[in-house]
């Protein structure tokens, strides 16, 4: 049985040399395909699409009509698309700048403080309570508000009214001077978990002797917070920036569920105005060449923020060495 085996082996062996080596990165792209064709079905594909009947004139029905960059003239000079704009811009400084500032103090003081004198578990608890608006869903989270909000009977005024401010009693979501200002309040509510939870995770890098020494050296924690924290989670920062900036830019569950873009377009952003102007104006074409100016933005944006985070990595890792 033995030389069978090994004259089996012998023959099977023949003819057959040693197989090359496979290089590294060769399995890698079996792995990505999968990720790749669903990129491009839900991303590339649609996206084309869009910016194709972005340059024709169609209301949804029949054939579309080539316009060419009629669209695109007409949008230049459309003060409902800029207001639109203006307010993605307020949209911006509620999700993406007062998060993050605030985000990054919340963080800090978890970390450097509650962490120390409290305990890890108190920490966390907190980073969580902080972190729960993000798990909910934006149509939950925007119900719940307009029942606090609500002119009659809502939360809000219901406490002012306890405490004896009834001057301050308002029409919260109603009020065209106010609806996009208590908007901006509820979507710093909603987002401020995100910097937190993030800042919080790029403090778990910081080398601990550096709060060590500067705290054996007298720094106070508003020191140590600007001159060892800020610089130590740079990268940390542009990715929250980033990544806020982006949903700000976006957004639309919350304006549809608080406002509906009222009132009186107070409260309209670019991808509501988008939404409203294919399916209830049906206006497929102008509607499209809206989202893809949209699209164009936050592709912009994106890259410049990936560029900074670029740079601030290459100078922590230069620093570093």
């Amino acid at each position: 049985m033995t030389v069978t085996v090994e004259r089996d082996a012998r023959v099977v062996g023949k003819g057959h040399g040693p197989r090359p080596p496979r290089r590294p990165g060769s399995s890698y792209a079996l792995f990505l395909l999968p990720g790749a064709l669903a990129f491009a079905a839900v991303i590339v594909v649609p996206f084309l699409m869009n910016t194709g009947v972005s340059f024709t004139d169609w209301q949804g029905v029949g054939s579309p009509k080539w316009a060419g960059l009629a669209n695109y003239r007409e949008l230049l000079d459309d003060s409902e698309f800029w207001e639109s704009f203006r307010h993605s811009l307020f949209m911006v400084v509620a999700m993406a700048a007062i998060p993050t500032v605030l985000g990054l103090v919340l963080a800090a003081a978890l970390f450097d403080y509650v962490g120390k004198h409290f305990g890890a578990k108190t920490a966390a608890v907190l980073r969580a309570c902080f972190y729960l608006p993000q798990v909910l869903p934006i149509a939950v989270a925007g119900i719940v508000w307009s029942w606090i909000l609500a002119p009659d009977n809502g939360s809000l005024n219901e406490l002012l009214k306890a405490i004896g401010l009834e001057s301050w009693q308002q029409d919260w979501l109603g009020d065209p001077d106010l609806a996009l200002y208590s908007v901006m309040g509820v979507m710093v509510w909603v987002q401020l978990g995100f910097p937190l939870v993030v800042f919080m995770a790029g403090l778990q890098r910081v080398d601990p002797q550096l709060y060590e020494a500067a705290e054996l050296d007298g720094a106070g924690w508003w020191r140590r917070f600007w001159h060892i924290t800020l610089p130590q989670i740079r990268p940390e920062t542009y990715v929250v920036l980033t990544w806020c900036s982006i949903a700000a830019l976006k957004v639309f569950g919350a304006v549809y569920v608080l406002t509906k873009g009222g009132p009186g377009g107070a409260t309209n952003v670019p991808s509501y105005f988008s939404f409203t102007t294919f399916f209830e104006k049906t206006q497929v074409g102008y509607g499209a060449a809206i989202s893809t100016v949209l699209t164009v933005i936050i592709l912009a944006l994106s890259l410049v923020g990936l560029k900074l985070q670029t740079r601030a990595e290459d100078a922590e890792e230069g620093v570093r060495t």
